[in-house]
């Protein structure tokens, strides 16, 4: 009998620790999602959506900014509640020191006061739904969702600027909804080949908005395959968001 409950002690530590790991890593995935869309939410809002932001825990690392702009979006990142540490992968500008020092201003008698700063503001986002199809269309039309030729797998560009809109979206009134259709071009296969190409398209960016803030619920997907083609050539190859 003593032996049997030696036997039985170790095996119930070592599921106890196995249940408590899986619920930390199932949390740790929740967490980096979390800080992803809030790190990319304020990168938008600073005007610096091209670039890549992930998580390991609360560590970020940002790659695919232009050298000009990753200091800044270093900056913005750190900030960001929750996280802890951020690094910037791939070439930065310095901000150099300056070397020569300025003389200082004549004293003055005037009793002018200096004008104040002026401060520039955005402008907020649309709250109908004309104005968020026309900032879907804009943000399109600037970054086309892209994809590898002939599969169903975006391109870092095209994924950057499916999150770009997810980002936006996610600040229109919460009753909107959302429909991807995915066009392509005939190819070899045919039209079912077409149909289904561009089925798995628009399901793979529908993936990624509700992967970025919106909820399941609120995204449909279709594939019209060639049936409705642009005017030829890469137009053919398209995702369209529409509000519904």
């Amino acid at each position: 009998m003593r032996r049997r409950w030696i036997l039985v002690v170790p095996v119930a530590v070592l599921v106890t620790a196995l249940l408590a790991g899986i619920a930390t890593w199932t949390q740790s995935g929740g967490l980096e999602r979390d800080l992803a869309a809030r790190a990319q939410a304020a990168l938008f809002e600073a005007g610096l959506p091209t670039g890549d932001v992930r998580f390991d825990g609360r560590d970020a690392t940002l790659s695919g900014f232009p050298p000009g702009q990753a200091l800044r979006a270093l900056e913005i990142v750190q900030h960001v509640d929750g996280v802890r540490a951020a690094k910037v992968t791939g070439d930065v500008i310095p901000v150099a020191p300056s070397t020569t020092s300025s003389p200082p201003p004549p004293p003055t008698t005037s009793t002018t006061a200096s004008p104040p700063p002026t401060t520039s503001t955005t402008a907020p986002p649309p709250t109908d739904k004309a104005g968020v199809q026309a900032e879907i269309d804009r943000l399109l039309t600037e970054a086309p969702i892209a994809f590898e030729p002939d599969s169903a797998r975006l391109t870092p560009e095209g994924e950057q600027a499916a999150r770009s809109i997810a980002i936006a979206l996610a600040k229109a009134p919460a009753g909107f909804r959302y429909r991807v259709t995915g066009h392509v071009a005939r190819g070899p296969g045919g039209e079912s080949a077409a149909l289904k190409l561009s089925r798995d398209r628009a399901r793979a960016v529908a993936r990624i908005l509700t992967a970025n803030g919106l909820a399941a619920k609120r995204v449909t997907y279709r594939g019209l395959g060639d049936t409705r083609p642009a005017t030829g050539g890469e137009e053919d190859r398209r995702v369209e968001i529409t509000v519904v």
